[in-house]
Protein backbone atom coordinates (compact mmCIF):
# COMPACT_ATOMS: atom_id res chain seq x y z
CA UNK A 1 0.00 0.00 0.00
CA UNK A 2 1.19 3.32 -0.71
CA UNK A 3 0.91 5.17 2.81
CA UNK A 4 1.88 8.79 3.65
CA UNK A 5 3.81 6.98 6.41
CA UNK A 6 7.27 5.51 7.32
CA UNK A 7 7.67 2.27 9.53
CA UNK A 8 8.06 4.00 12.97
CA UNK A 9 4.71 5.78 12.55
CA UNK A 10 3.39 2.90 11.39
CA UNK A 11 4.23 0.79 14.06
CA UNK A 12 3.43 3.42 16.83
CA UNK A 13 0.03 3.28 15.38
CA UNK A 14 -0.25 -0.47 15.48
CA UNK A 15 0.72 -0.06 19.20
CA UNK A 16 -2.00 2.13 20.03
CA UNK A 17 -4.73 0.71 17.71
CA UNK A 18 -5.28 2.92 15.79
CA UNK A 19 -3.58 2.10 12.53
CA UNK A 20 -6.71 2.13 10.34
CA UNK A 21 -7.67 5.14 11.04
CA UNK A 22 -4.46 7.14 11.49
CA UNK A 23 -4.34 5.38 7.43
CA UNK A 24 -7.48 6.87 6.39
CA UNK A 25 -6.35 10.39 7.90
CA UNK A 26 -3.03 10.38 6.77
CA UNK A 27 -4.54 9.88 2.92
CA UNK A 28 -6.56 12.78 3.07
CA UNK A 29 -4.49 15.42 4.75
CA UNK A 30 -0.89 14.72 3.90
CA UNK A 31 -0.24 16.36 0.18
CA UNK A 32 2.73 17.44 -1.71
CA UNK A 33 1.58 20.90 -2.39
CA UNK A 34 -0.07 23.65 0.11
CA UNK A 35 -3.91 24.50 0.16
CA UNK A 36 -4.71 27.90 -0.63
CA UNK A 37 -5.55 28.61 2.91
CA UNK A 38 -2.08 27.50 4.15
CA UNK A 39 0.02 29.25 1.47
CA UNK A 40 -2.19 32.33 2.92
CA UNK A 41 -1.73 31.43 6.49
CA UNK A 42 2.26 31.31 6.01
CA UNK A 43 2.58 34.57 5.10
CA UNK A 44 0.43 36.04 8.21
CA UNK A 45 3.27 34.78 10.12
CA UNK A 46 5.78 37.02 12.42
CA UNK A 47 7.65 34.10 13.34
CA UNK A 48 8.63 29.95 11.95
CA UNK A 49 9.71 27.10 14.03
CA UNK A 50 12.37 25.15 12.05
CA UNK A 51 13.45 21.35 12.56
CA UNK A 52 17.17 21.05 10.75
CA UNK A 53 20.37 18.92 10.54
CA UNK A 54 23.54 19.71 11.63
CA UNK A 55 26.70 17.82 9.79
CA UNK A 56 26.42 14.61 12.15
CA UNK A 57 22.76 14.18 11.40
CA UNK A 58 21.67 15.67 14.87
CA UNK A 59 18.13 17.97 14.78
CA UNK A 60 18.09 21.27 16.06
CA UNK A 61 15.22 23.23 16.74
CA UNK A 62 15.60 26.73 16.03
CA UNK A 63 12.79 29.96 15.64
CA UNK A 64 12.91 32.38 12.61
CA UNK A 65 11.46 35.94 13.07
CA UNK A 66 10.13 38.89 10.40
CA UNK A 67 7.61 40.82 10.16
CA UNK A 68 4.23 39.46 8.15
CA UNK A 69 5.35 38.58 4.71
CA UNK A 70 8.69 37.46 5.91
CA UNK A 71 7.20 34.26 4.29
CA UNK A 72 5.35 34.06 1.46
CA UNK A 73 4.49 31.02 -1.36
CA UNK A 74 5.14 31.75 -4.83
CA UNK A 75 3.09 28.62 -6.03
CA UNK A 76 1.21 25.57 -3.96
CA UNK A 77 5.06 23.75 -4.10
CA UNK A 78 7.42 26.66 -2.67
CA UNK A 79 7.99 28.85 0.66
CA UNK A 80 10.25 31.52 0.50
CA UNK A 81 11.44 32.56 3.80
CA UNK A 82 13.30 36.25 4.45
CA UNK A 83 13.97 36.39 8.18
CA UNK A 84 15.39 38.79 9.83
CA UNK A 85 18.68 36.20 10.31
CA UNK A 86 19.43 33.09 9.70
CA UNK A 87 20.35 30.29 12.50
CA UNK A 88 23.83 29.86 12.88
CA UNK A 89 23.97 26.68 14.35
CA UNK A 90 22.62 24.55 11.97
CA UNK A 91 23.85 26.54 8.82
CA UNK A 92 20.72 25.51 6.39
CA UNK A 93 22.32 25.21 2.62
CA UNK A 94 20.61 24.09 -0.61
CA UNK A 95 19.74 20.35 -0.77
CA UNK A 96 19.48 20.25 3.66
CA UNK A 97 16.01 19.06 4.74
CA UNK A 98 13.44 21.01 6.88
CA UNK A 99 10.79 20.49 9.49
CA UNK A 100 8.77 23.84 9.18
CA UNK A 101 5.61 24.54 12.20
CA UNK A 102 3.31 27.52 11.48
CA UNK A 103 1.77 28.21 14.31
CA UNK A 104 -0.48 31.35 15.08
CA UNK A 105 -1.06 31.07 19.08
CA UNK A 106 -4.04 33.54 19.54
CA UNK A 107 -5.86 31.63 16.99
CA UNK A 108 -4.51 28.44 18.00
CA UNK A 109 -3.95 27.80 14.22
CA UNK A 110 -0.85 25.37 13.09
CA UNK A 111 0.38 24.03 10.35
CA UNK A 112 3.17 21.91 9.35
CA UNK A 113 5.63 21.78 6.05
CA UNK A 114 8.40 19.72 5.86
CA UNK A 115 10.32 19.76 2.68
CA UNK A 116 14.10 20.90 1.45
CA UNK A 117 15.82 23.53 0.48
CA UNK A 118 16.16 24.63 -3.29
CA UNK A 119 17.45 27.65 -3.49
CA UNK A 120 19.22 30.13 -1.76
CA UNK A 121 20.60 33.72 -1.40
CA UNK A 122 21.81 36.73 1.09
CA UNK A 123 18.27 37.43 1.69
CA UNK A 124 17.03 33.54 2.25
CA UNK A 125 15.82 30.60 1.02
CA UNK A 126 13.25 28.89 -0.52
CA UNK A 127 12.07 25.65 0.39
CA UNK A 128 9.66 22.77 -2.10
CA UNK A 129 6.95 21.01 -0.46
CA UNK A 130 7.37 17.23 0.30
CA UNK A 131 4.54 16.74 3.07
CA UNK A 132 1.81 19.55 3.89
CA UNK A 133 -0.57 19.09 6.70
CA UNK A 134 -2.74 20.94 9.00
CA UNK A 135 -2.82 20.15 13.21
CA UNK A 136 -5.37 20.40 15.59
CA UNK A 137 -5.47 23.32 17.78
CA UNK A 138 -5.01 20.98 21.04
CA UNK A 139 -2.18 22.49 23.95
CA UNK A 140 -1.37 25.71 22.28
CA UNK A 141 -1.69 28.54 25.10
CA UNK A 142 -3.12 31.52 23.37
CA UNK A 143 -1.21 34.45 22.95
CA UNK A 144 -0.32 37.09 20.64
CA UNK A 145 3.28 37.77 19.37
CA UNK A 146 4.14 41.47 19.27
CA UNK A 147 7.69 42.65 18.18
CA UNK A 148 9.78 44.40 20.63
CA UNK A 149 13.31 45.38 19.71
CA UNK A 150 16.20 44.00 21.13
CA UNK A 151 20.21 43.38 21.30
CA UNK A 152 20.92 40.01 21.74
CA UNK A 153 23.55 38.66 23.52
CA UNK A 154 26.35 36.27 23.50
CA UNK A 155 25.23 32.59 23.44
CA UNK A 156 26.39 30.70 26.32
CA UNK A 157 26.88 26.76 26.33
CA UNK A 158 24.84 24.71 28.31
CA UNK A 159 25.86 20.90 29.08
CA UNK A 160 23.74 18.23 30.11
CA UNK A 161 23.74 19.83 33.82
CA UNK A 162 21.52 22.78 32.51
CA UNK A 163 22.04 26.25 34.18
CA UNK A 164 19.65 27.79 37.00
CA UNK A 165 18.06 29.90 34.19
CA UNK A 166 17.33 26.71 32.03
CA UNK A 167 16.38 24.85 34.72
CA UNK A 168 13.67 27.68 35.70
CA UNK A 169 13.05 28.78 32.04
CA UNK A 170 11.85 24.62 31.85
CA UNK A 171 9.92 24.52 35.08
CA UNK A 172 7.71 27.51 34.00
CA UNK A 173 7.12 26.83 30.16
CA UNK A 174 3.82 25.40 28.63
CA UNK A 175 5.05 25.47 25.54
CA UNK A 176 8.33 23.95 23.76
CA UNK A 177 8.83 22.51 20.24
CA UNK A 178 10.87 18.94 19.44
CA UNK A 179 12.73 18.39 15.52
CA UNK A 180 13.24 15.26 15.10
CA UNK A 181 14.39 13.00 12.15
CA UNK A 182 13.50 9.38 10.28
CA UNK A 183 16.67 7.41 9.31
CA UNK A 184 17.64 8.86 5.44
CA UNK A 185 16.30 11.85 6.16
CA UNK A 186 17.15 13.98 2.29
CA UNK A 187 16.56 10.76 0.54
CA UNK A 188 14.08 10.12 -2.32
CA UNK A 189 12.10 9.06 0.56
CA UNK A 190 9.58 11.77 1.11
CA UNK A 191 8.16 9.94 4.28
CA UNK A 192 11.88 10.10 5.78
CA UNK A 193 12.23 13.84 6.32
CA UNK A 194 12.51 16.17 9.00
CA UNK A 195 9.45 17.20 11.18
CA UNK A 196 8.67 20.22 13.63
CA UNK A 197 6.59 19.71 16.37
CA UNK A 198 4.65 21.33 19.13
CA UNK A 199 4.27 20.27 22.57
CA UNK A 200 1.71 22.64 24.75
CA UNK A 201 0.35 21.68 28.51
CA UNK A 202 0.66 23.28 31.79
CA UNK A 203 2.96 25.23 33.17
CA UNK A 204 5.45 22.77 34.78
CA UNK A 205 4.05 19.52 32.23
CA UNK A 206 7.62 19.23 31.32
CA UNK A 207 10.39 18.29 33.86
CA UNK A 208 13.94 18.53 34.36
CA UNK A 209 15.34 15.48 36.37
CA UNK A 210 19.31 15.17 36.97
CA UNK A 211 20.18 15.63 32.77
CA UNK A 212 17.11 13.95 31.71
CA UNK A 213 13.61 15.81 30.38
CA UNK A 214 10.20 14.06 31.27
CA UNK A 215 7.32 14.68 29.45
CA UNK A 216 3.71 12.99 29.15
CA UNK A 217 2.33 12.67 25.80
CA UNK A 218 -0.76 14.01 25.69
CA UNK A 219 -3.71 12.74 23.17
CA UNK A 220 -3.26 14.27 19.34
CA UNK A 221 -3.80 13.24 15.96
CA UNK A 222 -2.61 9.55 16.03
CA UNK A 223 -0.03 10.20 13.22
CA UNK A 224 2.68 9.98 15.41
CA UNK A 225 5.01 11.84 13.51
CA UNK A 226 7.55 12.88 16.32
CA UNK A 227 7.44 9.64 18.63
CA UNK A 228 7.91 7.75 15.22
CA UNK A 229 10.74 9.41 14.40
CA UNK A 230 12.22 8.98 17.44
CA UNK A 231 11.45 5.05 17.40
CA UNK A 232 13.82 4.78 14.28
CA UNK A 233 16.22 7.76 15.35
CA UNK A 234 16.40 8.71 19.00
CA UNK A 235 18.38 12.26 18.33
CA UNK A 236 16.26 15.45 18.73
CA UNK A 237 16.42 18.99 18.98
CA UNK A 238 14.61 21.21 21.72
CA UNK A 239 13.35 24.52 21.61
CA UNK A 240 12.29 26.35 24.91
CA UNK A 241 11.71 30.35 24.87
CA UNK A 242 11.10 32.86 27.21
CA UNK A 243 7.60 35.19 26.02
CA UNK A 244 8.63 37.69 27.92
CA UNK A 245 12.63 38.13 27.43
CA UNK A 246 12.82 36.81 24.09
CA UNK A 247 15.56 34.09 25.78
CA UNK A 248 15.95 30.90 23.90
CA UNK A 249 17.32 27.50 24.95
CA UNK A 250 18.13 25.09 22.57
CA UNK A 251 18.85 21.61 23.52
CA UNK A 252 19.86 18.05 21.87
CA UNK A 253 19.55 15.03 23.31
CA UNK A 254 18.23 11.61 22.82
CA UNK A 255 15.13 10.50 22.93
CA UNK A 256 13.18 7.54 24.51
CA UNK A 257 9.67 6.73 23.66
CA UNK A 258 7.73 4.87 27.07
CA UNK A 259 4.70 3.18 26.11
CA UNK A 260 3.17 3.13 30.45
CA UNK A 261 -0.04 1.18 28.94
CA UNK A 262 -1.35 0.61 25.50
CA UNK A 263 -2.68 4.23 25.44
CA UNK A 264 -0.54 6.49 27.78
CA UNK A 265 3.47 7.02 26.72
CA UNK A 266 5.73 9.64 28.20
CA UNK A 267 9.03 11.37 26.17
CA UNK A 268 12.34 10.87 27.75
CA UNK A 269 14.88 12.90 26.65
CA UNK A 270 18.52 12.66 28.11
CA UNK A 271 19.75 15.67 27.35
CA UNK A 272 23.65 16.11 25.78
CA UNK A 273 24.12 20.13 25.50
CA UNK A 274 22.45 22.83 24.22
CA UNK A 275 22.60 26.81 23.80
CA UNK A 276 21.11 29.64 26.04
CA UNK A 277 20.54 32.71 23.35
CA UNK A 278 19.61 35.80 25.37
CA UNK A 279 16.78 38.27 24.38
CA UNK A 280 17.34 35.91 20.97
CA UNK A 281 13.61 36.56 19.40
CA UNK A 282 12.90 40.62 18.99
CA UNK A 283 9.00 39.67 19.90
CA UNK A 284 7.12 39.77 23.16
CA UNK A 285 4.29 37.75 23.58
CA UNK A 286 0.79 39.12 25.27
CA UNK A 287 0.19 37.48 28.07
CA UNK A 288 -2.53 34.40 27.56
CA UNK A 289 -6.22 34.35 28.45
CA UNK A 290 -7.09 32.35 31.22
Amino acid sequence: MDTPYHPGEIALQERAGVRERAERGGQRMIRDFMLDQHRDFFAMLPFLLVGSLDEQGQPWASMLVGEAGFVASPDPRHLRIEPLALPSNPALAIGASLGLLGIQPETKRRNRMNGRIVAQDLAGFMVRVEQSFGNCPQYITPRRADFLPRQPQAARTESAALSAEAVALIARADTFFIASAAPGAGSDDTRRGVDMSHRGGPPGFARYEAGHLLVPDYPGNNMFNTLGNLLLEPRAGLLFFDPQSGDLLQLIGQGEVVCLTETTRELRFAIQGGLWRPSAIPLQFIPPQP
